[in-house]
């Protein structure tokens, strides 16, 4: 039973939790229990925890709690595609998305409550920026899925990826977003290898650059135009961080890991989908360790722009190619459930006017 005012322990790293257990006594090995317990296990109940002394168990259950979000909806799409829509307190919702393959579970988690970018081809900027979700709200959306698909435990772990690609921009929540990462990556957490955890980012320039020393990921760029007047038009953080200041990020990111940089296109008809523009593209990457991957666009109610036809993103994609870059075209997942990119929405009381001028980068 939760008690009213318990302490949260889902979202503590280990260095929180040991510190809260020293206070109380425990050593850091029972930090490592509880993890194991808590994120390779899937157990909320202290008293199941049977390695624990039965009074720190008691003192536990007393003090303490492991919450996870409260699912108000699920969809699932014709493709396997599954979609939920999480309470994030105050009548306001986010939205995760849960990708099927043969050779993996993909899960798209949230890190905002809305957005504070407002990128104008995105259902989730249009819907404007409540709050930074907590540590706890973001772990706790990959500590779900692995309940809701498998039966939670060690040996049946149904997501094997995790893309920071739902509601918000990653890096403007950084102090929540990098501990939520650390608990993925540990070896006590859910010991996900950092190739198949990506943070997908609109470009914050200095939160890009700390995170390669913080915790160096896959990355992935919302880059979506070839030039910055485009670019300003379609990602307004352009106009704070511009395409060369963005890419030397990027090739600073990548350094010699041998790794490369994915940048994002989504593809707009009539707007940034011209075979000029795409030989602008591979001009700006060329010799790069970078690889596109083109999206096309997913509709949503409100929206003022039109997908791509097929044969303009397959000249795109082929001109891109005949570069040598690396291209891949994404195929639509969920959209008829809207769960597909572009698409989450959630439920947001935009309490910001004017998102270039917010504060990024911010705790909740």
């Amino acid at each position: 039973m939760t008690i009213s005012g318990s302490v949260q322990l889902l979202g503590m790293t280990r260095g929180q939790l040991e510190g809260w257990l020293a206070t109380r006594g425990a050593k850091p090995f029972h930090a490592r229990q509880m993890m194991k317990w808590i994120y390779r296990r899937g157990v909320d109940s202290f008293e199941s925890m049977t390695d624990l002394s039965k009074k720190l168990r008691e003192e536990l259950t007393e003090t303490a709690s492991i919450r996870l979000p409260h699912v108000l909806k699920e969809s699932v799409s014709s493709d396997g595609t599954r979609k939920w829509l999480l309470a994030a307190d105050g009548g306001q919702a986010i939205e995760m998305v849960f990708i099927p393959e043969p050779d993996r579970g993909t899960l798209c988690v949230s890190s905002q409550v809305g957005c504070v970018l407002d990128c104008s081809f995105c259902a989730t900027g249009a819907q404007g920026f409540n709050r930074n979700l907590s540590t706890a709200e973001i772990v706790g959306q990959l500590l779900l899925a692995h309940r809701v698909l498998g039966d939670g435990s060690e040996g049946d772990r149904p997501v094997s990826n995790v893309v920071f690609m739902g509601m918000g921009e990653p890096l403007a929540n950084y102090r929540n977003v990098v501990p939520a990462i650390r608990l993925m990556l540990d070896e006590y957490g859910f010991e996900l290898s950092r190739r198949r955890v990506t943070l997908s980012t609109s470009g914050l320039v200095p939160q890009m650059r700390q995170l390669a020393e913080d915790c160096n990921v896959a990355l992935a760029v919302s880059l979506h135009a070839p030039d910055d007047d485009l670019r300003d038009q379609l990602v307004p953080i352009n106009r704070r961080h511009p395409i060369a200041e963005l890419l030397d990020a990027c090739w600073a990111y990548a350094g010699d890991s041998g790794r490369h940089i994915t940048f994002e296109y989504v593809m707009l008809a009539g707007v940034n989908d011209s075979a000029a523009q795409a030989k602008k593209l591979a001009w700006l990457l060329r010799n790069r360790p970078a690889k596109v991957n083109l999206i096309p666009f997913n509709p949503y109610p409100g929206g003022r722009y039109k997908r791509s036809s097929e044969a303009a993103i397959a000249e795109f994609q082929s001109i891109l190619h005949h570069t040598g870059l690396r291209t891949m075209t994404r195929r639509p997942r969920g959209d008829d459930i809207a769960a597909a990119c572009g698409q989450l929405a959630g439920q947001v009381e935009n309490l910001i006017t004017s998102p270039l001028h917010a504060k990024i980068g911010g705790g909740s």
